[in-house]
Order: structure tokens, then C-alpha cells, then sequence
């Protein structure tokens, strides 16, 4: 019976003492890891969870999209839960708005570049000279 108690008690003696150190130091790669996995895999999708739902809020009559089943066409009426997209010049699909994948750009700012590109054209036509703004040239190498 002295054996038995000994062999059983030892054990719980042992445990006890060295139960908090590693406990310790395997809370520790569980927390890097929930951490590693917070910072790669959970925080980009909220963030690309919230730019959609901006997007889709500011869906607006005239812009062209693209939807998630690749259909372009150009929005003609805006509803609560769903959008009518104008796909062809007598053809009218209505989407979810969760269809919709992205915006290409709006009908009045293709009009503007339009208008810009035609007056450029016409004061190069008329000798007069354009002259385009670029961006400086950066580069991490020096020549």
C-alpha cells in the first residue's frame, strides 16, 4: 500500500511544481500564432469588407460597372437592395447589389476625358502646343 501511495503521489508532487512553466510556454506560440493569423489573414479581409460595402453604398445612376458574373453595362436606376444596369441599348438586367464587383468609372467622367482629349487634339491642330504635367521620376538607384 506505501508503493502505491508513493508511486500515485509522486507524479502530483512533480505536476504541480512545474504545471505553471509549461503552461506558460504553450499559451505562448498559441497567442503568436491566433496573432500571425489576426494580422495576415483576418485584418485585410475586414478592411476589404468595408471598401466594398463603401462602394456599393455609393452606387449612383450613370456609372459603369462590372458584376461578379462579368456583365459591363452602366447603372439607370438605383434601388435599396438591388441596382438596373443598362447592358445593351435595349436590354435592362436588375442585379443585387452584392453582384456588383467593382466600378469601371462613371458616364460623365469618360464624357470629361472625352471633351479634354478633343481639345487637346484641336489646339495641336491649330499649332497651338500642349504641354503635359508628369510626375518627377523617382528611382532608388542613382545614375
Amino acid at each position: 500500500m506505501n508503493v502505491f501511495s508513493l508511486l500515485l503521489g509522486a507524479p502530483e508532487a512533480a505536476a504541480a511544481g512545474a504545471g505553471t512553466g509549461s503552461f506558460i510556454s504553450t499559451l505562448v506560440p498559441f497567442a503568436m500564432i491566433i496573432a500571425i493569423f489576426y494580422f495576415l489573414i483576418i485584418r485585410p479581409q475586414n478592411k476589404k469588407q468595408k471598401e466594398t460595402q463603401r462602394m456599393l453604398n455609393a452606387l449612383k445612376k450613370g456609372d459603369k460597372i462590372t458584376t461578379i458574373g462579368g456583365i459591363h453595362g452602366v447603372i439607370q436606376n438605383v434601388k435599396d437592395h438591388s441596382v438596373i444596369v443598362k447592358v445593351d441599348d435595349d436590354t435592362k438586367i436588375e442585379f443585387s447589389r452584392s453582384a456588383i464587383a467593382g466600378i469601371e468609372a462613371s458616364a460623365k467622367e469618360e464624357k470629361v476625358e472625352k471633351l479634354e482629349e478633343k481639345k487637346e487634339e484641336g489646339a495641336e491642330k491649330n499649332g497651338e502646343t500642349v504641354v503635359e504635367a508628369s510626375k518627377p521620376k523617382f528611382s532608388l538607384f542613382r545614375k
